[in-house]
């Protein structure tokens, strides 16, 4: 993944692109639709035009409902997301390049950031994530549409300790290599487990086959203040769908149960 991190005449910018393996036509599904940026973000629905509305659920709260607009429509090639029509904040601008090779470059340009660097900075590490699960979607699920279990927390500690909080609590010893099994449970009916495709500092990517096909993630992130804890699941098919609704308050559950004291 390339990042580029810069100053514009309007601050701060992310700049990410990745190589993804697709077709323009389906890559484009995947970055400018609601089912295609639903199976590796978070919930999305999008009205498939200029000055369509969107809205993006970060959680189960109304508060979490993120209202946005297409302010730019160019299919299969460039998309923008912002607030709206005179509304300030940040803008996302998504291009597709196709080669010829069945691939494409996915770029994209997240802009309109303030002054806090805490956002900024959580920021491009939560895109870095988000941009690996859009690879592994279109690799092993193009064209399918998953079902998400988004369960995370918000603990007063650093990453590091949230992630020992997180690999401890789940008995992850040591940080496993890309290739590896692994299977986690939060108790005897809520697993979760595949092969290791990815890690980092305080992350473990994995290409489910438990509860059913898809990708999950365990990660503590810096979240300027706070440390976000998740444990992520993408799954596919009515076995994802059934799996998804049912364990998301599982792990939940089981995130709040391991929350760090509290003087």
């Amino acid at each position: 993944m390339r990042q580029a991190v810069g100053m514009a005449d309007s601050g701060r910018v992310i700049d990410l692109s990745v190589e993804v393996i697709g077709d323009v036509e389906t890559v484009w599904r995947a970055v400018a639709t609601g089912p295609g940026i639903s199976a590796w973000y978070v919930p999305h629905t999008v009205e498939e035009r200029a000055g369509g509305a969107g809205v993006a659920s970060f959680g189960p709260e109304p508060e979490m409902q993120i209202e946005g607009r297409v302010a730019v429509w160019e299919p299969p090639h460039r998309v923008i997301f912002d607030g709206g029509e005179a509304v300030e904040g940040l803008s996302f601008e998504w291009t597709v390049e196709p080669h010829d090779d069945n691939t494409c470059a996915v770029r994209l340009h997240n802009a309109g950031f303030g002054d806090d660097d805490s956002q900024y900075d959580a920021m491009v590490d939560g895109w870095k994530l988000f941009m690996s699960n859009l690879q592994l979607h279109l690799e092993y699920f193009a064209g399918q549409t998953a079902t998400s279990a988004l369960p995370m927390v918000m603990w007063p500690v650093t990453p590091e300790q949230g992630w020992e909080i997180l690999a401890g609590g789940l008995g992850i010893g040591q940080m496993p290599s890309v290739g590896d099994r692994l299977d986690v449970a939060a108790d005897d009916d809520t697993k979760m487990g595949g092969t290791v495709v990815g890690t980092g500092p305080r992350r473990i990517s994995l290409l489910l086959d438990t509860p059913a096909p898809g990708t999950g993630f365990l990660t503590s992130e810096d979240g300027g203040g706070f440390t976000m804890v998740s444990v992520w699941l993408y799954l596919y098919g009515p076995e994802g769908a059934a799996a998804a609704e049912r364990d998301d308050a599982r792990w939940r559950a089981w995130l709040d149960s391991h929350a760090p004291a509290t003087d």
